[in-house]
């Protein structure tokens, strides 16, 4: 069944399907990651610029390991909720499209996407595997914490794009937009 949505009874709106509903919580969880992510970040960075700059703390050398880990997770968790909102680099370089035109362009961008979102999870497996018995030299933690941001990633991204590509699907079938939430957010005229 293409179709995610179930009609409600009261408003006769569509409600979202488990996939749908799946997906954000799935958004949910990524945003707090992402909060979690930025502010433990802050801990390794301040006891960096202190270390430095004053005789009270000593030089911690963990901290660096520690703030290139969570800056790695955080562009990687970024990505994944920049696929989900929409919020990817896109150049539009065709006038204002009917329905099923621009379906047919973001399935082939949706498509493109998710060859790349495989390509990070075989590469990513690998990179992961590689990393499995090894820690870093200084805080002595495992590589395979970092290198596994790779093909979760790609993972989330196929997660994501499926969404996208069965509502792309639907638009070119229906020839109109049947309103599926999929996170992404319209933009106004005037934002880049």
């Amino acid at each position: 069944m293409l179709d995610d949505t179930v009609p409600t009874e009261r408003s006769g709106a569509p409600k979202p399907g488990a996939y749908a509903r799946f997906n954000r919580l799935l958004t949910w969880l990524l945003c707090l990651f992402v909060t979690l992510a930025v502010g433990i970040l802050v801990l390794p960075v301040s006891l960096q610029i202190f270390s430095r700059f004053t005789a009270i703390l000593p030089h911690y050398i963990w901290t660096e390991e520690m703030a290139r880990f969570l800056l790695v997770w955080m562009i990687m968790l970024g990505a994944m909720l920049g696929v989900r909102e929409g919020n990817h680099f896109v150049v539009d370089i065709w006038p204002v499209l009917a329905p099923r035109p621009k379906a047919a362009l973001d399935l082939f961008a949706d498509l493109c996407m998710l060859l790349f979102a495989v390509v990070l999870i075989w590469w990513g497996w690998e990179f992961t595997e590689f990393a499995w018995w090894r820690v870093s030299e200084l805080a002595e933690l495992p590589l395979w914490l970092i290198h596994v941001a790779w093909p979760a990633s790609g993972v989330v991204w196929t997660l994501f794009l499926g969404q996208r590509i069965r509502r792309d699907i639907r638009i070119l079938i229906a020839g109109r937009d049947l309103g599926e939430d999929i996170g992404e957010r319209p933009m106004s005229s005037g934002q880049l």
